[in-house]
């Protein structure tokens, strides 16, 4: 598979914020398969995908940073599918993979059936940031997937107010490209 980028509205703070496809058919069911059904084996071909959208950037990215899940999800279902996406981008890219420079220190209410305003208000605060690995890097987010950019937006937001010199986001899909 070809990954086709398709450049999505990068929501203030974000420096720009890319995807590797439209959120339907086969990478729609691949990327809810890693999230909900544990299909763990998926991140290394989504991630082939990634690194793959990276390349036809003009981005010169520093340090890699899954969006993190709070603890309470992270227990739930068992890892952070970003995280599995972030490793396997950073194995083929070279570029490291720092989870630790970002926590969510909030549970937030699913994304999935609210409306882009409360998406806003839902992950608003929700994150913090480590200024010693954060501080003058430039950041790529990595999620599964970008519907309105609010999450994305908040966490870059929470490493731009530790000192990150910018802030991109990169998705696997997006709901509209």
């Amino acid at each position: 598979m070809v990954p086709l980028v398709g450049n999505v509205a990068a929501i203030p703070p974000l420096a720009g914020a890319a995807t590797t496809a439209e959120h339907s058919g086969i990478l729609r069911e691949m990327v809810q398969a890693l999230k909900y059904e544990n299909g763990r084996p998926l991140a290394r071909p989504l991630g082939e995908r990634l690194a793959a959208c990276i390349e036809a950037q003009d981005w010169t990215i520093d340090m890699i940073v899954p969006v993190p899940l709070h603890t309470s999800r992270l227990r739930e279902r068992g890892y952070n599918q970003s995280q599995l996406l972030g490793e396997h981008v950073a194995a083929l890219t070279g570029i490291d993979c720092i989870p630790a420079a970002l926590r969510r220190i909030r549970a937030t209410q699913s994304q999935v059936t609210i409306t882009a305003q409360e998406r806003l208000t839902n992950v608003r605060d929700a994150f913090t940031a480590d200024p010693a690995s954060a501080a003058g890097r430039t950041i790529l987010l990595i999620d599964d997937v970008y519907t309105t950019g609010a999450t994305l937006s908040a966490c870059a937001e929470a490493l731009l107010l530790v000192g990150a010199a910018a802030v991109y986001g990169l998705t696997v899909t997006a709901a509209r490209i």
